[in-house]
């Protein structure tokens, strides 16, 4: 049983066993908004270069949908674009904000969190609120349409085998480092994707390392490049550019 209370969720669990019952658990969410639609200009200026967990709750059924974002504002962006939920229709949270519409949901930001730890910590209020919207069982755990930063794999790798808690070693404190600022070396990205980029506008045709580093050159966001690979793309993007792999 879940209970709201003006300053805070309190979290309630019953049993039927002579057990004693589990004890409360209650805290404060960083911020609240009931109404995303009315809220919308509030919640891209106050979550703007921040990363952290949050939950949508549909207010007509009470269904709930946790999520993490390494940049909250703009993943709220994409919410708030009806092309970006028809694309992905195939989320339970993206059917129901188009069919209920925002006014009918309220936003919540549970926790502001650093990068490295924001599915262990997304798998943590899953545990708490059991969201029905989610479609997988773990967030930790690979999915279709997911994928994990490196810095993430590091620190669930160590988790696995039995580091939790403990501190990172030197050499792993530098793989973290390097897959938060996105080194394209290499040496420390062995599967980065070399790509070729022709731009059709201007007859030229350049070759780059990686995604990212391809991104950066044509001032664009990297995920653009790799959503032109996912989805089989033939046309130009933005009638330009055309990416192309290199073995």
């Amino acid at each position: 049983m879940f209970l709201f209370q003006s300053k805070g969720y309190s979290i309630r669990s019953y049993s039927t066993d002579p057990a004693p019952k589990s004890p409360k658990i209650s805290f404060v969410p960083i911020k609240s908004y009931s109404n995303a639609e009315a809220d919308k200009d509030q919640i891209l200026k106050e979550n703007k270069n921040k990363s952290g967990i949050y939950m949508w709750t549909n207010n007509i059924n009470k269904k709930k949908y946790i999520g993490s974002a390494e940049n909250l504002r703009r993943r709220f962006r994409e919410y708030f674009n009806i092309n970006h939920l028809i694309r992905y229709n195939c989320m339970q949270i993206c059917r129901a904000l188009i069919k209920h519409e925002y006014s009918k949901f309220s936003l919540t930001i549970l926790e502001y969190c650093e990068r490295e730890k924001l599915l262990i910590r997304e798998k943590h209020y899953w545990n708490i609120f059991n969201p029905e919207y989610n479609i997988a069982q773990d967030p930790t755990a690979p999915m279709s349409g997911r994928k994990h930063s490196d810095a993430t794999k590091i620190i669930m790798s160590d988790a696995k085998k039995g580091q939790k808690g403990k501190n990172h070693t030197e050499e792993t404190k530098k793989k973290i480092s390097d897959a938060l600022v996105g080194n394209t070396n290499s040496q420390n990205q062995p599967n980065s994707q070399a790509i070729e980029v022709t731009d059709i506008k201007n007859n030229t045709i350049n070759s780059y390392d990686s995604i990212r580093e391809a991104a950066r050159a044509l001032n664009i966001h990297y995920t653009s490049i790799v959503k032109y690979f996912s989805q089989n793309q033939k046309n130009p993007y933005k009638g330009q550019y055309t990416f192309k792999k290199k073995s």
